[in-house]
C-alpha cells in the first residue's frame, strides 16, 4: 500500500490526513498506535511515529497520555482549508498563468473549465466536407489494415498448428 520515493512517515501522515478530511477518521476518533500502524505496513514503530508526530506538531491530532492519539476538533476543516490553498498554488495560479499567456480571457478560461472534458464544442468539430471525408477514409484504412493483420495472424497460427 506505500510507495516509494515518498518518505515512509510522510506516507502515513499523507494517509491519516485523506482519512480525516474524507471523513474516515472523525474529528475526536482514535487513531490507529505506533505499533498498528507498524505491524499493518510492516515498517519500523519510530517511522509510524514520526508521521504521526507530523500532524501532532500541525493541531491535527493530539495525545492523551495512556489512552492514545485522536484527531483534534475542527482538524477536517483545517486540513480541507489547507488542502485547498495548496490546489490553487499547485494547479490554479499555473493554469491562470498560462491562459494569460495564450490570451484566454477570465470568460474563456471560466467556460473552458465548466465544459466537460469528454464534450466538443460544435466550433471545434470538422465541419468542412472534404476534412470529413478525409477522417472516414483514414479511420476504414486503418480498420481494414487491422482487420488483414489479424487474419494473417490466424493463418499463421494454423500453419504452425499442422
Amino acid at each position: 500500500m506505500l510507495e516509494e520515493g515518498t518518505p515512509l512517515f510522510l506516507q502515513i501522515a499523507e494517509r491519516l490526513s485523506s482519512d480525516i478530511v474524507e471523513g474516515t477518521l472523525a474529528e475526536g476518533a482514535r487513531v490507529p498506535s505506533t505499533n498498528e500502524f507498524a505491524a499493518f505496513y510492516r515498517i519500523n514503530p519510530a517511522t509510524a511515529a514520526k508521521g504521526i508526530n507530523v500532524l501532532v506538531d500541525d493541531g491535527i491530532l493530539e495525545k492523551r497520555r495512556g489512552i492514545g492519539m485522536f484527531v483534534v476538533v475542527g482538524a477536517r476543516s483545517r486540513l480541507i482549508q489547507l488542502r485547498r490553498k495548496e490546489f490553487a498554488e499547485q494547479y490554479v495560479d499555473p493554469l491562470v498563468t498560462e491562459a494569460k499567456r495564450l490570451g484566454i480571457d477570465t470568460e474563456a478560461l471560466i467556460e473552458m473549465i465548466r465544459r466537460p472534458p469528454d464534450r466538443q464544442r460544435s466550433d471545434q468539430r470538422p465541419s468542412d466536407p472534404a476534412l470529413i471525408n478525409q477522417t472516414t477514409a483514414l479511420n476504414q484504412t486503418t480498420a481494414l489494415n487491422q482487420t488483414t493483420a489479424n487474419h494473417r495472424t490466424t493463418a499463421e497460427e494454423e500453419g504452425e498448428a499442422s
